[in-house]
């Protein structure tokens, strides 16, 4: 189907522009959200109508966007989840749990604002990109951790599956060196001595 955008929309196109789409996503996404209409004779004359006042609106709507884009950036958001020794979490992080971080950081984002290619699933930071409007976009730093020590150690800097490997192998070298040092073991390999003592005699 044939659509005219009346806004950007990513990987689509521009304000005005005649694109091609999927009838589904046309129907249930352009259409349905006021996005495009259909390119039809009389819808190209309406938007030559209604493309003043559309562009008008925009300039106003980019400008408080770019406000509030101002307020999100570069704004670290931490998320508390239960996780095994080797980071993957119980369960993900969502596009819905972020913007209930961000609610709770005073700052009102709808879900279609928030670009998450795929759930988050394991612990770690991760940049997300939030488009305040079609054609402004900034990003959060999401900080996905078992406590809030963990989220302060991720934001350091460090690696915490490395160190959870580092703790396992250090360890297993004490276990190893008690068992070495172990003073049983010591008196086991001593006590032949005498049995060879006595043969000399």
């Amino acid at each position: 189907m044939e659509v005219i955008l009346l806004e950007r929309v990513a990987k689509l196109g521009q304000m005005g522009e005649v694109v091609r789409v999927r009838d589904g996503f046309a129907r249930n996404f352009l259409l349905k959200r006021g996005k495009a209409l259909r390119a039809t004779e009389a819808n190209r004359a309406k938007y030559d109508g209604m493309r003043a006042e559309l562009e008008a609106n925009n300039i106003k709507a980019k400008g408080e966007a770019a406000k509030v884009a101002e307020k999100i950036d570069g704004r670290d958001i931490v998320i508390i989840r239960q996780a095994s020794e080797s980071g993957q979490l119980f369960g993900s992080v969502s596009v819905r749990d972020i913007v209930l971080a961000l609610a709770a950081d005073g700052i009102t984002v709808s879900r279609p604002q928030v670009w998450l290619d795929s759930p988050i699933k394991t612990i770690g930071q991760q940049k997300v990109t939030i488009a305040v409007h079609p054609e402004v976009e900034t990003s959060v730093t999401v900080t996905v951790a078992r406590s809030a020590d963990e989220a302060e150690r991720i934001k350091r800097g460090e690696d915490i599956s490395t160190r959870q490997e580092d703790q396992d192998a250090a360890a297993e070298a004490l276990a190893a060196a008690g068992e070495f040092f172990d003073p049983e073991a010591q008196h086991d390999e001593t006590e032949p001595a005498p049995a060879a003592a006595e043969e000399e005699k």
